[in-house]
């Protein structure tokens, strides 16, 4: 039995006495006063209940918010590696056939270029950015 549980036997062990020592008249208004108390308990509990799911719920809302879910999946990475190299196909061919070699180089580049923004744009640490300072603003101009 706990602290609430005893307080209450004692509350409920009071009014009995009072009503031994009062009357069947008043009867009535201790039943009352003891539900009131009784009531006033479970409020508490209840309330107490409330608050700490609604705080656990807060925590868990604000963990889940820092984290971002992936914004990819294996399958868009497969997809789009797969689109980009059907694609290099036709680019390497004009760019070949209208500017020999340098056109080669620059679909390529293209093809690359693309490759390489996607990926950092899945995972942005790709490339060690991690754990480097950026500059503030005012590190940037000097007066």
């Amino acid at each position: 039995m706990d602290g609430h549980d005893a307080d209450l036997k004692k509350e409920l062990d009071a009014t009995l006495h009072a009503r031994r020592e009062l009357g069947e008249e008043y009867e009535s208004a201790l039943v009352d006063s003891f539900l009131e108390k009784v009531d006033q308990r479970i409020d508490g509990a209840v309330d107490r209940r409330v608050r700490r799911q609604l705080a656990e719920h807060q925590m868990t809302k604000a963990r889940d918010s820092r984290s971002p879910a992936p914004t990819d999946s294996w399958g868009e990475r497969f997809g789009f590696g797969i689109v980009s190299l059907v694609l290099a196909i036709p680019l390497s061919a004009i760019g070949g056939g209208v500017a020999d070699l340098a056109g080669l180089l620059v679909a390529w580049a293209g093809i690359v270029g693309v490759n390489v923004f996607q990926a950092t744009r899945v995972n942005p640490d790709l490339f060690g950015t991690r754990g480097r300072k950026r500059p503030k603003d005012e590190d940037r101009w000097e007066d």
